[in-house]
């Protein structure tokens, strides 16, 4: 019959053996940060010289999940948003959108003028065209990517901007 101490290491090591066997199955079925399967590509800003302005990029995700941009931030803007252009009334109007922005598995999504983009609010400083930003778009895990976008002249897409909380005002 084994003695107490050998029947004591003998569950240690079945115990051990177990944990590694489920901290590595567990390791192979979740993903790392949502923000570690996304590329940026095609990234800038149009110039502006106060108030509001966009960001338009291209996301990547190589990953097996699709991944949800929940927020964005830039030194250049007090605060941003993620926005879609609809059409209301006949003309298009800028608003938050609801959820974030859904990048799919193994796919991608363009951000461009007249549709989805990344609205600057309440910019600190003239955006000069020539000159870049950083642009943080935050993931629903809590997961973050910093990207430098370059600031561009444009002078298309004349929304309007329907803020959550007010009517629609020029933009």
């Amino acid at each position: 019959m084994p003695s107490l101490t050998s029947r004591a290491a003998g569950f240690a090591a079945a115990s051990a053996t177990a944990l590694l066997v489920a901290g590595c199955s567990s390791a192979t079925t979740e993903s790392g940060p949502q923000a570690d399967s996304v590329t940026v590509a095609d990234q800038w800003v149009k110039a502006a010289d106060s108030g509001m302005s966009a960001a338009f990029a291209r996301f990547t995700n190589s990953g097996d999940r699709e991944v949800r941009i929940v927020d964005a931030t830039s030194p250049a803007s007090a605060r941003m948003e993620i926005h879609e252009t609809v059409d209301a009334d006949g003309s298009k109007t800028m608003r938050p959108k609801a959820g974030g922005l859904v990048i799919p598995a193994h796919g991608s999504v363009a951000l461009q003028a007249g549709g989805d983009h990344l609205m600057f609010l309440d910019l600190v400083a003239p955006l000069r065209t020539g000159s870049q930003t950083p642009i943080t778009v935050k993931f629903a895990d809590g997961s973050a990517r910093t990207f430098t976008a370059q600031v561009r002249d444009f002078a298309g897409n004349k929304e309007n901007y329907a803020p959550a909380e007010s009517p629609a005002h020029g933009g």
